[in-house]
């Protein structure tokens, strides 16, 4: 028996023609692989670090707390009921259908699941009488913020917390941090809102399409061969930046520069904000109108991010004092910053995390403010000369140093990176409605870096900057903070009218 020997078709399947070469061999093979590995949800190296990083004590999520009250002539049953809607709402998008993957004969992916069980996601509570202001609030919020989400399920929560005084309620929305950054969360949120009481219509954040799905990853495999010549352009600005960014560190080492980029562990060892991060888990808020903070803007030709750092360095230097703590040098924090291109959409993490020292002790808050300001440009000068792909791996290398510490159980001997870190996420400007119910507070609720205790966020809307402060259930005393975070808003405005009416 014989058969009829079929014409060779070339690796672009055109009939005819000699064998395939070694180089195009290794094309095809590279085609074939590029194209299995886009048709996968990949992670990046950022978001597939939170999964390494993450422990019981350690928990990698991110979450909102998000304070509503009931609409005018509502029953009391109005919470129970939104919870009731929620669950009717089973057409789960991505990436709230997915699970994250780690097999030995693949790299780490996400993968849609079948079906999405409700009850095991959404989830109703009410708080009792007596048991129901605002720390009670808070604390039961930390409860529900200390635990590890199920990896066998996909990673988010939501929790409708009812029975709070005055006819309200409140929303605690919890995604693991590979989903999402905080900027990303507070566009879903808000994607998800009214822009109107009047506006009934109900649409949780799980049913939106957020990006990513099959049409997109369609086409970031189609354009997988295209983008391997760009890639090689990306490595070369990536390692010029790191080039640049490693020079900088060494000019500021030898003291030859000024702030233009904090060193990273030189802080002071221990204090009450750093050390080895444990389990347990407090939160407490902050607030202040966007009103009084422009009128301190105007007058000092300061940013948002100045006058809210002044506020914090002011703070945290009395809470330290009243630890038994006197820093000598300035406080060291942790700074994410958005490397997305402006408009960009994209879900994940695309962060980067520099290091910002804020002011040398002082007991003027006018004279912290202009020392801060000061520190903000020369590393938003540093920012904007280097490319963003050298300060992700810049943040990559960094942070895999301190997590390693970290999971050596060293970082109550070791420096840590920085004191503390506090981040920016700007919200909504006008008031968002849920069914008719007005959203009056959001709040942001971080994850602790390793070696710090204490990570605070700030988040502006709707009128008013919240701080945010979550930390670890040892550091002692963290409503104060709080309260002194506001306290130190009041000195900084009567220190500011004073110096302009001298």
């Amino acid at each position: 028996m014989t058969f009829a020997r079929e014409p060779f078709r070339d690796w672009e399947g055109r009939p005819g023609g000699p064998p395939p070469t070694a180089a195009q061999r290794r094309r095809m093979a590279l085609f074939v692989t590029l194209h299995l590995w886009g048709t996968m949800s990949k992670l990046s190296l950022l978001d597939l670090g939170f999964f390494i990083a993450e422990t019981e004590a350690s928990p990698k999520h991110v979450a909102g707390l998000l304070v509503c009250r009931r609409p005018a002539k509502s029953t009391v049953g109005f919470a129970k009921a939104l919870y009731r809607d929620f669950l009717t709402f089973t057409d789960v998008k991505p990436p709230f259908n997915r699970i994250i993957m780690f097999e030995a004969t693949a790299m780490p992916h996400w993968q849609d699941v079948d079906a999405v069980d409700l009850d095991q996601h959404v989830f109703y509570h009410k708080l009792g009488k007596g048991k129901n202001n605002q720390q009670s609030l808070y604390d039961f919020v930390a409860a529900l913020h200390t635990p590890l989400l199920d990896r066998t399920r996909p990673l988010w929560e939501v929790h409708v917390i009812d029975g709070l005084a005055g006819g309200r309620f409140a929303l605690y929305q919890k995604m693991h941090h590979a989903y999402a950054d905080g900027v990303t969360m507070t566009r879903w949120t808000a994607e998800g809102m009214a822009h109107s009481a009047a506006d009934l219509e109900l649409t949780p954040v799980w049913t939106l399409k957020h990006g990513g799905h099959a049409a997109k990853r369609k086409k970031r495999s189609q354009e997988m061969m295209q983008s391997m010549w760009t890639d090689a352009g990306g490595l070369g600005r990536r390692l010029f930046g790191i080039g640049r960014l490693a020079a900088m560190l060494c000019l500021e080492g030898v003291k030859l520069t000024k702030n233009a980029i904090a060193l990273p562990f030189v802080s002071r060892p221990k204090t009450p904000l750093t050390g080895q991060v444990t389990s347990g888990r407090q939160f407490t808020t902050a607030g202040v109108s966007m009103e009084r903070v422009d009128r301190i803007r105007k007058r000092t030709r300061s940013t948002l991010n100045h006058v809210a750092l002044t506020c914090l360095d002011g703070a945290l230097r009395r809470y330290l004092s009243d630890q038994g703590v006197e820093l000598s040098r300035p406080i060291i924090i942790q700074m994410p910053v958005n490397l997305r291109k402006e408009g960009e959409k994209t879900a994940g993490n695309k962060i980067g995390i520099i290091l910002v020292e804020l002011s040398p002790p002082t007991d003027d808050p006018y004279v912290r403010l202009r020392n801060i300001g000061f520190s903000l440009r020369n590393v938003r000068t540093m920012i904007d000369s280097v490319a963003p792909e050298a300060i992700e791996s810049y943040t990559i290398i960094t942070t895999l140093v301190a997590q390693i510490a970290e999971m050596l159980k060293l970082s109550n001997a070791l420096p840590p990176m920085g004191n503390t870190l506090v981040s920016n996420v700007p919200g909504p400007k006008e008031h968002l409605y849920i069914k008719g119910a007005k959203v009056e507070e959001m709040h942001p609720i971080s994850t602790l870096p390793p070696s710090n205790l204490l990570n605070i966020t700030l988040f502006s809307y709707a009128g008013d900057l919240f701080f945010g402060l979550i930390a670890t259930d040892e550091l002692p005393n963290l409503a104060r903070l709080g309260v002194y975070v506001q306290e130190a808003f009041a000195e900084l405005e009567e220190s500011v009218r004073d110096a302009h009416a001298a």
